[in-house]
């Protein structure tokens, strides 16, 4: 073979992995750990200090600062949003510098805005990006009901089956015993019934206080030792989640859970079935969209921010669906640079 036909037989990029000048690309995977690096960075000034929403507002305003740099047109579809009064990064905003890819756009400064205040672990900065049009409108149903498991047994598990056979159907595809499954669940009062349920069944659970973001991604990725996310929780969590899922393989399954009877009217209003169970596809349909997150405390995924006099050091994973490319990413930045993001005494 000449050299001359070597060079187009293998420096030719893969049809499946090629973008056009319309979407999104992959230099963007980096351009978006920028941005949960500097809402990381913001939101960890506050770490343990008891007070979540100056967290939470310093972690908007530099995530909102640094998407406004991006090299896309995005429009916030998952944002602060509606049950957060937010006065920024609301549902709708327009962000990025207003050229390249037209994008939907979900944000979670603090994925754990209470983890953040109380210094306990699983704080993340997040951001996914996903093709315009592709991202799942809620119509303001802050929760769902989920199921999240990994590649295994995405195929064979029912958000409407009982427990216990979802839990049965995830061991056979692990080939393990059910008493060696654990299942994260969030503690909330509403999640004893299931607690029972998954504990009957014979599997172990594992509690967190917030973040199901990381959560989810624990469930979907192996060696974690999470076999499954069960329980409800937020609506754009679950959104957001899809993106990563999308990397990762897996599935997430979710229902919409209406808190009151406003929730449910809304919803209904906008054509929502509420017995449907929404799949990874009806979550994010396109297969083009990007994950990227920041750890603000240690937690299972990724370290915390760290601090010193003159650096600070975090970590982040970025992920992308269409190569199903998962990167690790350490940054180490100068501290001088960063004091506008400092906590003032």
């Amino acid at each position: 073979m000449s050299p001359a036909s070597m060079t187009q037989k293998y420096s030719t990029i893969s049809p499946s992995l090629a973008v056009g000048n319309d979407e999104p690309d992959r230099n963007l995977a980096l351009e978006l750990v920028r941005v949960t690096e500097a809402a990381a960075i913001a939101g960890g000034h506050w770490v343990g200090f008891g007070d979540k929403n100056t967290a939470d507002g310093a972690a908007v305003d530099a995530m909102r600062s640094f998407l406004q740099t991006v090299h896309f047109n995005g429009v916030v579809v998952i944002g602060e949003g509606e049950k957060d009064e937010a006065p920024m990064l609301f549902n709708g905003e327009r962000v990025g510098d207003g050229t390249g890819p037209e994008v939907d756009v979900a944000v979670d400064p603090i994925d754990g805005t209470r983890l953040t205040a109380l210094g306990i672990n699983n704080a993340l900065a997040v951001l996914a990006v996903a093709e315009r049009g592709s991202m799942f409108d809620p119509s303001a149903v802050f929760y769902m009901e989920k199921l999240v498991t990994g590649p295994e047994a995405a195929d064979m598990v029912d958000l409407r089956l009982p427990v216990k056979q979802n839990l049965h159907l995830i061991a056979k595809a692990k080939g393990v015993k059910v008493n060696q499954l654990n299942v994260m669940i969030l503690d909330r009062d509403r999640h004893r019934p299931l607690v029972e349920e998954i504990r009957e069944a014979g599997a172990r659970t594992k509690f967190i206080m917030d973040g199901d973001v990381a959560g989810a991604i624990a469930a979907a990725r192996s060696g974690t030792g999470v076999d499954a996310l069960m329980g409800i929780g937020g609506t754009p969590e679950g959104i957001v989640a899809a993106c990563a899922i999308k990397s990762l393989g897996g599935v997430i399954q979710g229902r919409l859970w209406p808190t009151s009877d406003e929730e449910k009217q809304k919803a209904l209003d906008a054509g929502h079935d509420l017995e449907r169970v929404l799949s990874t596809n009806d979550l994010v349909s396109s297969d083009n969209c990007y994950f990227a997150a920041t750890g603000i405390t240690d937690g299972d995924l990724l370290r915390g921010v760290r601090y010193s006099k003159d650096k600070v050091l975090t970590q982040s994973i970025v992920m992308r669906s269409k190569s199903g490319t998962i990167r690790f990413v350490d940054g180490e930045h100068q501290a001088s640079k960063w004091e506008g993001y400092a906590r003032k005494s």
